[in-house]
């Protein structure tokens, strides 16, 4: 796969990735808001962790269809051989651990880097949701 290919290739798989993970965000945040009240009795620390298990579980499913996403492409272009490897090589390039155990070819370095790049955006946003969730749910405002 030419370099161009792969730059082309890439955005689109990034771009369809980060929809998909913030249309889901977007989702969880509807889930929240229509949750709060029927919650809203609880005990302050129930609710919160309810709330949370919620937002938590909506990250959680974000990336986990990127990964699935991603390790589709990989076998579809042949980067890898088998669906465990591109699961694998999928998990720990998103998520940029990246052990190096399992590397692609050179026809495939940059899609591969593009996963990485799909990674530190969704998990960085996936952060700041989280975070501003935690705040609002345990905030001394109530």
């Amino acid at each position: 796969m030419s370099v161009s290919v792969q730059i082309i290739f890439g955005s689109i798989v990034l771009s369809i990735c980060s929809l998909i993970h913030v249309a889901v965000l977007v989702g969880a945040v509807g889930l929240l808001r229509r949750m709060a009240e029927p919650v809203s009795h609880w005990a302050r620390l129930l609710r919160a962790a309810a709330l949370l298990g919620v937002g938590f579980s909506a990250v959680v499913l974000a990336h986990t269809i990127q990964v699935w996403i991603w390790s589709f492409v990989f076998l579809a272009v042949g980067a890898l051989p088998s669906f465990e490897n591109a699961i694998y090589f999928a998990l720990v390039t998103t998520t940029t651990v990246g052990y190096g155990d399992l590397t692609l070819g050179e026809n495939f370095r940059i899609l591969g880097a593009f996963a990485g790049v799909t990674g530190l955006l969704t998990f960085g946003l996936s952060t700041a949701i989280l975070v501003g969730l935690f705040e609002r749910l345990l905030s001394k405002k109530e």
